[in-house]
């Protein structure tokens, strides 16, 4: 039994790589596919019988709604990071003091030496 390897874990809110988006857009576009014709045969073979119409009529309206599906925007893995704040318990760098209007800075002793 083969294992499977486990998904790596997203650290970013991107969306899904370009190939793997029009993996799952083919998948959808032909399973809905399928159905349709699924439903085009059974309207065939029941011929004469009032749910033929049903059958007739989901093949007709099938391919539209496969299209919107295949070209549905790509979405966003759900479960994507957070945005949070900085954290209040940890040390925070204070606020240096403003340059003064002629240009000279005020150090740690009140006034800079020029040198």
């Amino acid at each position: 039994m083969a294992r499977k390897e486990p998904e790596p874990v997203r650290i970013t809110t991107a969306t899904r790589s370009h190939s793997d988006d029009v993996g799952a857009r083919q998948r959808r576009y032909l399973i809905s596919m399928g159905i349709r014709t699924a439903c085009f045969l059974a309207a065939v073979f029941s011929f004469g019988h009032w749910f033929m119409w049903i059958f007739l009529i989901a093949s007709l309206v099938l391919p539209y709604v496969a299209v919107v599906l295949a070209n549905a925007g790509a979405s966003p893995d759900p479960g994507g990071m957070e945005a949070t704040g900085p954290d209040p318990s940890l040390p925070q760098i204070e606020p240096g003091t403003p340059p003064r209007a002629d240009g000279d800075e005020a150090g740690p002793e009140g006034r800079r030496q020029a040198s």
